[in-house]
């Protein structure tokens, strides 16, 4: 073994990566916190526990109370199929519209495209809260209020998810798609069997945003959806906090913990591929 593969990091190398660590430590425990302060409220017997300063990250009467109360004061289970119901379609349905259009946008020469792309873009600066109420007027219109259809169709196209696939096919080499044409592959089949496996990260990516945003939103099922029975997970935490928050907050903590479950668990599922699209965005081909 020679001096060179046996020599030791250089004293300020050794110092920058043991600062590096350092920081990415106290961050991650800063990240960490508030999901460790939560589980721990859900399996706390009192909630004079959860007031104590400083606050303590194992709780003195471990109990499971808490889960059970969840379910007999809200119908947890229902709004927790609602939640899938939503945002499971909305997912599929934008994962097919946002991958179509973003080829559509990065591939094709039709006329017009650059200022509907333009607008597509332009689009993303309009917050929720200005189209919320023509858009509940439309649904009223069409007789979708009050129902699950009020907050799955206006969540099946996506600005952000159109542009992020379209800068991603962008960065594919056309010569794939010269190839596939050549050996008499038509465009949509050069779509579905060429780009779209070379897509699975940049998928998986949007996958992952859209099935969290529309799982953790409110201000939809608030505006829409007037029957109990009809509303999903973020309303149901709303109603286990009881009027003018006089909720348990041991329960409280339960809900948020069941409701974060389904969220990590897809999230680690496929955590892989967004390292890979961010890897592979910064890659010239």
């Amino acid at each position: 073994m020679s001096a060179a593969t046996t020599r030791s990091p250089a004293p300020g190398r050794l110092a920058a990566r043991v600062l590096t660590f350092a920081i990415l430590g106290i961050a991650a425990l800063a990240i960490t916190a508030p999901f460790l302060w939560i589980f721990r409220g859900a399996f706390s017997g009192s909630d004079a526990e959860l007031y104590r300063l400083p606050p303590a990250f194992h709780p003195a009467n471990l109990t499971v109370r808490n889960f059970g109360q969840v379910t007999e004061q809200v119908p947890y289970f229902r709004f927790f199929l609602n939640s899938i119901i939503v945002s499971t379609t909305v997912t599929v349905a934008q994962l097919i519209t946002c991958s179509t259009a973003g080829y559509a946008f990065a591939r094709l020469r039709f006329r017009g495209r650059g200022v509907l792309f333009a607008v597509v873009i332009g689009s993303l600066m309009i917050p929720i809260q200005v189209t919320i109420v023509p858009l509940f007027l439309v649904m009223s219109k069409l007789g979708l209020t009050n129902t699950l259809w009020a907050l799955i169709l206006p969540g099946i196209f996506s600005a952000f998810g159109i542009f992020l696939l379209r800068q991603h096919f962008q960065a594919l080499p056309v010569q794939l798609e010269e190839a596939a044409m050549i050996d008499g592959a038509g465009r949509l089949r050069t779509f579905v069997r060429i780009i779209l496996p070379l897509s699975g990260p940049s998928i998986a990516t949007l996958g992952i945003l859209c099935f969290t945003y529309w799982w953790n939103d409110l201000l939809l099922p608030l505006v829409m959806i007037s029957d109990t029975e009809r509303q999903t997970l973020p309303v149901g935490l709303v109603l286990l906090a009881g009027r003018f928050s006089t909720g348990s907050l041991g329960t409280i903590a339960a809900g948020i913990t069941m409701a974060i479950v389904p969220v990590l668990v897809v999230f680690l599922a496929a955590q892989r591929y967004i390292v890979q699209s961010i890897a592979s965005s910064g890659l010239k081909l």
